[in-house]
């Protein structure tokens, strides 16, 4: 039985795994946290990542599906209403959200007992041994850092945010409002809580002694129920983050018997909702690679092959999105943008996103079950 080390127990990692276990391989998952967590945000899934996720074997019982919402400005006037029903349609499934730790415990449900190993922490990619290695280790990935030393660092996008997943006594729709240089977004979980993040312009590396009072006074003036959010919202659960991405795209994914998945790999911002999503995508596909193609070298060039083009293309069309939807400052130009937003009606701008959404994975081969006489 061929064998498989996967670093980083994330949404890529797992995901990784339980591809690899479905196609007969052994796994063994290291992750350096003392137990498998995500953080109190939630997560856009789009259709790419449903059939993905779908096509190995995964089931979320604790997801919500979107069936309304908007795109509107600091006041609330509607700049685009979302078709729900013509975005399926152009998409192929629904847009669809869930909070990151039930993604997180859907896929280590997924694996077998004993394959994920906490509290791990590996320094050396040359330590490990086996037919193949995933680095799945995130931005600042390890294994990266020692086979392309020379690559350069994951850069600040311009834009911080902050996240947090709080309840309200009212129904949430999704929505997205803007306004120069800022965007705030909700969308609504399984359980009725909102999964709500706001990211602005801002320069790289300043937090605030009071972020809670701090989001008061920067958006407590936007629409309703954007003030409310921010007041039900338990300080200690506020997420801040600068928005980074890997810049300078990789020459390869694959160096030996190592291949990068992720934000290891491409790590791209939030403006699209894609960064999770394309890690799912980078599983299906280095399973059926390897599923297909008898020789593990071809097999680690081909997935090279399928997902560089595509997942850096996703990451230069989410820098754009950013730069003419939440960083857009200059407001003439947010006031163009806006008017023409307006004037497309819900079906045209449901089919925003569907060149990246509606992807169709590969469906990895699974070993034959044992004969029984």
């Amino acid at each position: 039985m061929r064998e498989a080390i996967v670093i980083g127990g994330g949404i890529g990692g797992l995901s990784a795994a339980i591809g690899l276990h479905g196609i007969g391989w052994e796994v063994t998952v290291l992750e350096q946290a003392p137990a498998l967590t995500a953080a109190g945000a939630g997560i856009s899934l789009w259709p790419n990542a449903l059939r993905s996720l779908e096509t190995l074997g995964v089931r979320l019982g604790k997801l919500r599906e979107q069936s309304s919402g908007g795109l509107h400005d600091r006041d609330g006037r509607r700049i685009t209403r979302w078709d729900a029903e013509a975005f399926r349609r152009h998409h192929g499934r629904p847009l669809a959200a869930i909070h990151r730790a039930d993604l997180i415990g859907a896929l280590h449900d997924a694996l077998p007992e004993g394959c994920v190993r906490t509290g791990v922490e590996v320094t050396r990619i040359d330590d490990l041994d086996a037919d193949v290695i995933v680095a799945a280790d995130g931005i600042h990935s390890m294994a990266r850092k020692q086979l392309w030393p020379r690559h350069p660092e994951p850069v600040y996008s311009g834009s911080t945010a902050f996240r947090a997943v709080t309840t309200v006594d009212r129904k949430i729709e999704l929505s997205t409002s803007w306004d120069d240089g800022a965007e705030i977004g909700a969308i609504p979980l399984h359980d009725d809580s909102v999964y709500w993040w706001a990211s602005y312009v801002a320069e790289a590396g300043v937090r605030h002694e009071d972020p809670k009072a701090y989001l008061r006074d920067r958006f407590g003036g936007w629409h309703d129920p954007i003030p409310e959010l921010i007041e039900a919202t338990a300080p200690e659960t506020l997420l801040h983050h600068d928005l980074d991405l890997l810049g300078t795209p990789l020459p390869s994914y694959v160096k030996g018997r190592v291949a990068l998945l992720g934000d290891a790999a491409h790590a791209m911002p939030p403006f699209l909702g894609q960064g999770g999503c394309q890690a799912i995508e980078d599983a299906v596909v280095l399973a059926a690679a390897l599923s297909t193609i008898e020789d593990v070298d071809a097999a680690l060039k081909s997935y090279d092959e399928q997902r560089r083009p595509r997942s850096q293309g996703v990451v230069k069309a989410s820098v754009q999105a950013g730069k003419v939807g939440p960083q857009l400052r200059n407001p003439l130009a947010v006031a163009v943008r806006n008017g023409v937003f307006r004037l497309l009606p819900g079906a045209l701008t449901a089919r925003i996103g569907a060149g990246v959404s509606g992807w169709t994975p590969p469906v990895p081969r699974r070993p034959a079950p044992p004969r029984t006489r």
